[in-house]
């Protein structure tokens, strides 16, 4: 790290500390040069994802959207929202592992519908009625034997 005092690359860390929200840490550091003393801020980059919808148009992804359907399909039906919240943080850090940076909405739809299974079967059969587009009745019970099937 170069002192911004006088320009020297080489500096020791006299103290490091985390952030209140821990998404950083705070660094103390000397400059062997000067002893001047500065501080810099270590923090971790995480890459952009693009959500590819079915129509081909990209946005960036919105982890709300994501929870906000699913409180939708919970509708009238118990939940804990820190469930739902704990399913959307293990969708998106899911998605940055994978280290790719688009994702298409009908993984992201998978994704939610196999975490949404052993939750709440009837908050699963509703996400999975918007997100498949059932058009009649038979897609309905086509899922519920799928369902009924693999339980």
């Amino acid at each position: 790290m170069r002192c911004p005092f006088c320009g020297v690359f080489d500096s020791k860390v006299v103290d490091s500390r985390h952030s209140e929200d821990g998404s950083s840490i705070r660094r103390r550091r000397e400059c062997n040069a000067c002893q001047r003393r500065f501080t810099t801020y270590e923090i971790v980059e995480s890459l952009p994802i693009i959500v590819v919808k079915r129509d081909g148009t990209r946005q960036s992804f919105d982890r709300n959207k994501i929870l906000n359907s699913m409180v939708r399909a919970f509708d009238k039906r118990q939940v804990d929202v820190a469930d739902l919240d704990r399913i959307t943080t293990e969708i998106e850090q899911t998605i940055q592992n994978t280290l790719e940076r688009e994702v298409s909405t009908d993984k992201l739809g998978e994704m939610v519908m196999e975490r949404l299974k052993p939750l709440d079967e009837v908050a699963y059969i509703r996400f999975a009625s918007v997100y498949r587009r059932f058009q009649d009745v038979s897609g309905f019970i086509h899922e519920i034997n799928q369902f009924l099937e693999k339980k």
